[in-house]
């Protein structure tokens, strides 16, 4: 049986070297990504990403992204919304770590503000994923309430390059829309042996939603639309 890509949050940082903030943000996304956080998210390449990296765009297009900035220009924000499609989250050091000039030390040295600096940053980019995710963390044991300490891997960060993302595209309240997944979807549940009945409909669409956003008040037209995609794959394979 096929399995479903997990879902993951992207973090895309600030590539700006000529100030502490751009160290700061670089810091504390790798912390994220090997410690605090290194199941939930992968690392988006900024530069390879406005170069026309295909798979860092297609992971920011389908999948939710922070950006995380050294200042208020906010490349990494504006780069991705140009290219591919709004940030989830957007995290400016400047403003979560207000300073003056000079007090976290330089680009190619951190003091002892600029590690505390590090460590708040990563907090935050690590909260806003539980939120993403909907995943609820438990300070005191360091996991998650659904994983056992076991399970917790320290794997090295993965990265979104080359991640191919089947989609297919439905008709969805009078419009053509994009379903993240939907292929492995489809499949999945016709080798569950699961009937094309209104109640796997509403699975499905809770399937899709882990994947997808689905606007407010089109739930129904997207239960529908699911629901007459699945009955015809399934008379397909008759």
């Amino acid at each position: 049986m096929p399995e479903l890509p997990k879902r993951k949050v992207g973090l895309i940082s600030c590539s700006g070297e000529e100030m502490a903030e751009g160290t700061i943000t670089r810091f504390a996304t790798r912390k994220v990504l090997e410690s605090l956080r290194p199941e939930d998210t992968v690392t988006i390449c900024l530069p390879l990403f406005l170069a026309g990296g295909e798979g860092d765009r297609t992971f920011a297009r389908y999948y939710p992204t922070i950006a995380i900035d050294g200042c208020d220009k906010r490349c990494a924000a504006i780069g991705t919304e140009m290219y591919s499609s709004k940030p989830a989250v957007s995290i400016v050091v400047s403003e979560l770590c207000p300073a003056e000039a000079g007090k976290f030390g330089t680009a190619r040295r951190l003091n002892k503000d600029g590690l505390v600096a590090v460590d708040k940053v990563a907090e935050e980019i690590a909260g806003q994923v539980d939120r993403l995710l909907g995943i609820h963390w438990d300070r005191s044991s360091e996991r998650t309430a659904d994983q056992s300490p076991a399970a917790k891997d320290k794997s090295t960060p993965a990265c979104s390059c080359g991640s191919g993302i089947p989609a297919q595209v439905l008709e969805i309240a009078g419009r053509k829309v994009e379903v993240l997944s939907l292929p492995l979807i489809l499949d999945k549940f016709r080798q569950a042996g699961k009937p094309a009945d209104d109640a796997t409909a509403a699975e499905m669409l809770e399937t899709v939603r882990l994947y997808n956003q689905i606007p407010n008040g089109e739930e129904d037209h997207w239960k529908r639309a699911l629901g007459s995609e699945y009955a015809s794959y399934c008379a397909e394979g008759l």
